[in-house]
């Protein structure tokens, strides 16, 4: 399957899970078009000063891969520095936060997996 880019869905949310500013998820599959056991795999995109706000992976686990820019992560309650690059695994009743404390934007790669 090949899903172009103007096929894809863009959604904005605003202080998502209590976080500050707007987040863009750009939907690349939606959990309809995924057969395994996914629920999530999408772009998104933090602007300066804008975040998720820290919440909890019961039954799942959330991958981020940062594209470009920097941020601070809330990993279970230690705060990291991450760069493009770099990646965040968190999952088994773990939480987590992440701040865009750059100046440009932060982009992540996001993809929640079913346990």
């Amino acid at each position: 399957m090949i899903k172009r880019a103007n096929e894809m869905v863009k959604e904005i949310k605003e202080q998502m899970r209590g976080g500050k500013g707007s987040v863009e998820i750009l939907h690349i599959f939606k959990q309809e078009e995924l057969k395994g056991k996914a629920r999530l795999c999408a772009k998104i995109t933090l602007e300066p000063g804008c975040s998720i706000g820290l919440h909890q992976h019961d039954n799942e686990e959330e991958i981020f891969y940062v594209i470009q820019g920097k941020g601070t992560v809330d990993d279970n309650g230690t705060l990291s520095e991450v760069k493009a690059g770099d990646a965040i695994l968190t999952g088994n009743g773990a939480s987590h936060s992440i701040e865009n404390t750059g100046d440009s934007t932060l982009e992540l790669m996001a993809v929640i997996l079913l346990y």
